[in-house]
């Protein structure tokens, strides 16, 4: 089920009115309401792939416990293998498998032996990246001690399939959303008002500006070698923001969402490109992923605290596995390894975390000459690097640049004033929460009123269908 379809529309208040008027006394009645209409949300794309989140919970539910009960860390250690096997299994095949046979073919074929096998017709379930890492987080809190394993079964199942950020995020750890499905939870008005705020938002987000920036953007990519260079150029940009605001968009409707049932979930995005370099674009983009990485695989492997060779060599395996995390292809590992050699420079010199402690234009509206040159340099990288993650092959994707570099004209894309309203309120408003979190809140009464307006008129006017999100696919 998607956020923006009409089902949702009829999805979302009827298990609201449920949840806080039929099943509030009773805790217990309402995680199993949140159980089932989870899998129903989740179901309603394809239900034969609800098996997939039933295995990894009963197994982790159950290997959580195994691990939290073994008399000894080598017995802990193989119960965590379990969880790790069977998560990572279950990805792997549903998501690599072709692509590790297209490559053994090729590597054969390069070879001059002809290798007869075919690749297998298997549908990737949508959100399998991002279930399927939240689980694998509460089991390896558990071996390190950090948290208690749970014995309610309906809790934990809804911990794993909590419906509003299920197929696309943002990945809760168990430390953070385990303990608010366990305690009873009460509805008030400043929570509900933040989430419809945030909801309203998200669907500004993705139908005015992702969903308009989607055919131009397909156009381009879809057929580089027939437009002209400054035409690719805008493609590469209007898919920068295209991909923010369908992305960044699902975030704030799955936080929005969550909190009208009573729950805070964690920030995935925090206005990366105002980033004033990689680094802090890192820590600004996709924060849930950038942080499990940080702390399931980064510091495990000794971080930054081992030699600068093997440090060098973690900021690359991070990098290149969560390219390789968003899809299997080429492109993918390309896009990765693109940031980790952008981010290699920083690292060196010790200046990657120079901007963890203020933000751009602190203490003013505008950002300073330098600031503006910063975050100009980051957005341009960044763009070239989505080059690679959204064009379908590594050839295709350096047709794209060939393409720019030969022929310069005037862009070939018409229509650019809902684009020009679109990003000027987004870069606006984005502007404003960068320094205050409730920069709605501080607006007059007037003013806000009139913007919540403006922007339900304009997904009004933009919204044709609903047309999906791109990281269902990953």
């Amino acid at each position: 089920m998607l956020f923006n379809s009409p089902e949702f529309l009829l999805f979302l208040p009827i298990v609201f009115g449920l949840y806080w008027f039929v099943t509030q006394r009773n805790l217990k009645a309402q995680n199993l309401l949140l159980l089932v209409a989870s899998y129903v949300f989740y179901g309603w794309w394809d239900w034969r792939f609800l098996g997939l989140i039933a295995l990894s919970t009963i197994v982790d539910f159950l290997v959580g416990i195994r691990i939290e009960e073994a008399p000894d860390k080598a017995r802990k250690k193989r119960w965590l293998w379990v969880s790790l096997a069977v998560n990572l299994g279950i990805l792997g095949y549903f998501k690599y498998a072709n692509f590790f046979i297209e490559n053994w073919i090729t590597a054969w074929d390069s070879l001059g032996v002809t290798m007869h096998a075919s690749t297998l017709q298997v549908i990737l379930p949508v959100g399998i990246s991002f279930y399927t890492f939240q689980t694998l987080s509460y089991s390896i809190d558990i071996y390190r001690g950090n948290l208690k394993a749970t014995r309610d079964p309906v809790a934990f199942g809804a911990f794993v399939s909590f419906f509003p950020q299920l197929v696309a995020g943002p990945i809760e750890r168990a430390t953070n959303l385990l303990p608010q499905i366990t305690s009873p939870r009460k509805f008030t008005y400043e929570q509900g008002r933040d989430g419809m705020r945030l909801i309203l938002w998200g669907m500004f987000k993705k139908v005015v500006v992702a969903d308009s920036c989607a055919p131009y953007v397909d156009m381009c990519f879809d057929n580089p070698e027939a437009f002209s260079g400054s035409t690719l150029i805008l493609g590469a940009i209007l898919f920068s923001f295209q991909i923010y605001g369908d992305f960044s968009g699902y975030s704030d409707i799955a936080i929005g969402t969550a909190k009208l049932f009573g729950f805070e979930l964690m920030t995935n995005f925090k206005f990366p490109y105002f980033s004033r370099d990689i680094a802090e674009f890192w820590r600004r983009w996709h924060i849930s992923l950038s942080t499990w990485f940080r702390d399931y695989l980064y510091i495990p492997l000794g971080g930054s605290r081992v030699s600068k060779p093997k440090a060098i060599r973690n900021v690359f395996i991070i990098f290149l596995v969560s390219g390789f995390w968003h899809g299997a292809n080429w492109t993918f590992i390309v896009w990765g390894g693109i940031h980790a050699l952008l981010f290699t420079p920083l690292f060196l010199r010790g200046t990657n975390r120079k901007n963890t402690s203020d933000i751009v234009a602190q203490g003013s509206w505008l950002p300073s000459p330098r600031e503006l040159l910063q975050m100009g340099w980051t957005f341009t990288v960044v763009t070239i690097a989505w080059v690679f993650f959204r064009a379908k092959s590594i050839p295709t994707a350096l047709l794209y640049f060939q393409k720019i570099a030969e022929h310069i004209t005037h862009p070939g894309i018409h229509r650019p004033s809902i684009f020009l309203v679109a990003l000027s309120l987004l870069l606006c408003i984005d502007w404003g929460y960068r320094k205050n979190s409730a920069f709605f809140s501080n607006t007059p009464r007037l003013m806000r009123h009139s913007l919540y307006g403006l922007i339900v008129l304009l997904i009004y006017a933009c919204y044709q269908t609903s047309n999906t999100f791109i990281y269902f696919a990953f």
